[in-house]
């Protein structure tokens, strides 16, 4: 019975680290549509915290969990779904509007997000089990990053012209993957780290495809000043954020 409560305890505060992208997501709802400066602005910010995200989190990270080949095949297999997955949303929304671009965007955008929010839970659990108890610190990281990565999901959307009500609902099935990776990632603890590698490695590469070939693109496109701002907080962002852990 205890060990239930304290499963249930950690993964109830993986939960509450994933609410952080409703919490973005209801910023952008509650001020609506944006300008040109200010989406470029939003998605600069996306750019510098995704890059930030990959560089010093998500590599760096499967690579002291596992082999160079692991990380090799896992970044490539994300590069190479989300490649798939932007050819089925071009087919889905082609781009004859720009609405349907921001469309295509945001589910890109949502997808990268959910894939890294997986291995986001994991951490969440492995932060639990070291020796110095670390999780606390990793969820309010985590929620505190999530917040921004909830704007920017929810940003392209809502310039695309998806409801409130929509954005809103796919947010929060986002937010169901950190509990999601946490309840797993305290099954697989004792099972399998190259595997976690594995997951680290293939959110990092789904995360590159949208930088480089949506999200960047796109936001120097309207303001490139905004975007390049935007980029540089988006880095700043993560980068205090890695102090508190």
């Amino acid at each position: 019975m205890k060990a239930g409560v304290v499963l249930g305890g950690i993964v109830l505060q993986g939960f509450i680290a994933g609410l952080g992208t409703c919490l973005g997501a209801l910023a952008v709802i509650f001020f609506g549509r944006m300008r040109p400066g200010t989406l470029s602005l939003i998605l600069g910010l996306a750019s510098g915290i995704m890059a930030a995200v990959i560089v010093f989190d998500l590599l760096p990270s499967a690579i002291r969990y596992g082999s160079p080949q692991s990380v090799l095949a896992g970044f490539l297999g994300g590069i190479i779904l989300m490649a798939a997955l932007g050819l089925s949303l071009n087919l889905l929304y082609p781009s004859t509007f720009q609405t349907k671009d921001y469309l295509k965007m945001g589910y890109l955008i949502a997808t990268g997000i959910a894939l890294h929010d997986f291995p986001e839970g994991l951490a969440i659990a492995a932060g639990f089990a070291t020796a110095d108890k670390i999780g606390p610190l990793l969820v309010l990281a985590i929620g505190l990053h999530n917040i921004p990565e909830g704007m920017v999901t929810a940003a392209p959307l809502r310039q695309g012209g998806l409801s409130a009500g929509r954005i809103l609902a796919l947010n929060i099935l986002i937010s169901l993957i950190t509990p999601f990776g946490t309840f797993a990632g305290i099954a697989m603890l004792d099972y399998s780290i190259s595997f976690i590698s594995l997951l680290l490695a293939f959110a990092a590469g789904a995360m590159t495809y949208i930088v480089l070939g949506e999200l960047a693109p796109e936001s120097r496109r309207n303001n490139k000043p905004m975007a390049c701002l935007g980029m540089l907080l988006g880095l700043a962002l993560i980068l205090s954020l890695s102090f508190i852990v």
